[in-house]
């Protein structure tokens, strides 16, 4: 614990300088969030976004750590369209994905082991130390197939590699 004439250097300090306290840098990000979240929207409309062809597939972002449109922050969240036959590309992360299946049928490969789903079903990434593998497949060779998927945003604590490593291991056929 400082002494108090220490405490008191540090605030003659700082009046001196101009240096702003670690807690009155914590009350700026506090405002500076408030008036983002007070000028972004609470509906985020699927119709207005763009799809992305990226090396995971066809994707549209609703929420992501570089979207400051969205009242929060605290998801990831995007739907992936898989081509008639296709696939997406094969993927590591830590885990912690939920899938929504929303149209088609196929299946996933995750780390090795094959789980089959169709519309209203529920896909969930376990979450392992070591990461996670997973590519999609739609299995109906007329009509594409398409997933929602959510996750917590961990990227400002942990990082995108969240101790295990976010790698694309394979592309999206296509890309």
């Amino acid at each position: 614990m400082p002494r108090n004439h220490e405490v008191r250097k540090m605030i003659d300090h700082s009046k001196k300088t101009g240096e702003l306290t670690r807690y009155e840098e914590l009350l700026q990000l506090r405002d500076r969030e408030r008036e983002r979240i007070a000028a972004s929207t609470v509906c985020v409309k699927g119709a207005e976004l763009p799809w992305e062809i990226n090396p995971q597939g066809v994707m549209k972002w609703y929420m992501h750590p570089n979207i400051d449109s969205t009242a929060h922050k605290f998801l990831i969240f995007y739907g992936q369209e898989i081509p008639p036959g296709g696939c997406s590309g094969k993927q590591q992360c830590q885990g912690g994905v939920v899938f929504v299946i929303v149209e088609g049928s196929g299946y996933t490969i995750l780390d090795g082991e094959r789980y089959d789903w169709k519309p209203n079903d529920v896909l969930q990434l376990p979450i392992k130390p070591e990461g996670v593998t997973f590519q999609h497949f739609n299995a109906d060779t007329k009509k594409p197939a398409l997933l929602i998927a959510a996750e917590p945003n961990l990227v400002a604590t942990t990082g995108v590699d969240r101790a295990c490593g976010f790698e694309q291991l394979e592309k999206s056929p296509g890309v």
